[in-house]
């Protein structure tokens, strides 16, 4: 990893001595701009409407346009210097705990390593805040922006997020067309709360991946060998005409998700004891999941069907269809 800060954690009178190294990276496919008729690259060129050709770098300054057309100017070393005085420190100014702060407030992720003297201080902040169960807040400047941030410990490593502050966040109020009524139906309230008890899991983060990464790599790998890249088509969607139909559908699709994967689960179990008892053990396992062996969920209704009335979901007593993918076993 790349240093990216140095500097020290303050809290009191004690300073820590930190490295910050960036905690997350982009796993965007960086793609270049063409021309369509030649495939050459796209290249912009810095002008400006004073003068003609291309403006260097050394000849650019900052400005902030207080009225249309008219600047203050500032110089790099200007704007550093009002830096300065805090970049290198990250004050704590308050100790919370982390179920305080909403989410909204968080930015982005950096790792904390102790400095090149510094690991006594920063294994007395690390086990501080595991055995006091707090986070700190603090203020930091980063590349010459302030801004607020968390400091807790991640897997033994102490780490920093940065925040929004509370002037950078919209308010709620200046969400459009948000409903005035909040009342619902009661049944189809405990419909819901039926639902999302059928769903309720922990957190694996490692079952979830970027599927629109992964199709756009098949696309470009599929070009690269000369093949031709077709997108299956849609599947229509079915209108769901009330709530309490799409709910009903939903928590009978989910219902019978988690037999199959309950079934699934026991054949496996079944076929690695009849892997090791011998011939007689996978002869059984064989007929254990032949044709017939597996009574069909719900009743024996059709999981297509069910499928289908759970690809939409109701926003009134009717509704336009929305897509909605089946659940993967």
């Amino acid at each position: 990893m790349q240093t990216v800060w140095k500097g020290a954690i303050s809290f009191g009178l004690v300073h820590v001595p930190v490295k910050l190294y960036t905690a997350t990276e982009s796993q965007d496919i960086s793609m270049r701009l063409l021309h369509r008729k030649t495939h050459a690259p796209i290249r912009y060129m810095r002008t400006c409407d004073g003068c003609d050709g291309e403006v260097p770098w050394e000849d650019i300054i900052k400005g902030y346009e207080y009225e249309p057309g008219k600047f203050v100017t500032f110089e790099k070393e200007e704007l550093q210097a009002l830096g300065d005085e805090a970049s290198r420190e990250i004050k704590i100014v308050d100790f919370v705990d982390l179920k305080d702060i909403d989410p909204i407030y968080f930015q982005k992720t950096y790792y904390m390593a102790p400095g090149d003297t510094g690991a006594n201080a920063y294994n007395l902040l690390k086990k501080a805040l595991l055995e006091t169960g707090k986070i700190g807040i603090a203020n930091v400047t980063l590349r010459s922006k302030g801004s607020l941030a968390a400091i807790r410990v991640v897997d033994g490593c102490l780490s920093m997020v940065t925040m929004f502050y509370p002037a950078e966040i919209r308010p709620v109020s200046q969400v459009p067309n948000l409903p005035a009524d909040d009342r619902v139906d009661e049944r189809e309230l405990a419909m819901a709360k039926m639902l999302i008890e059928q769903l309720s899991a922990p957190f694996e983060p490692a079952k979830f991946e970027d599927e629109y990464r992964k199709r756009l790599m098949e696309a470009i790998e599929a070009k690269i060998s000369g093949k031709q890249v077709v997108a299956a088509p849609a599947k229509p969607a079915e209108n769901v005409v009330s709530l309490m139909e799409a709910l009903q559908a939903s928590l009978e699709l989910a219902r019978e998700t988690a037999k199959k994967d309950l079934a699934k689960a026991s054949r496996k179990k079944a076929a690695g004891t009849g892997s090791a008892s011998g011939p007689a053990g996978n002869a059984e396992s064989r007929a254990g999941t032949g044709a017939g062996s597996e009574p069909a969920a719900d009743g024996g209704k059709k999981p297509g069907r069910t499928r289908k009335r759970a690809a939409a979901v109701a926003d009134g007593a009717d509704t336009a269809p929305q897509n909605m993918e089946q659940p993967k076993t």
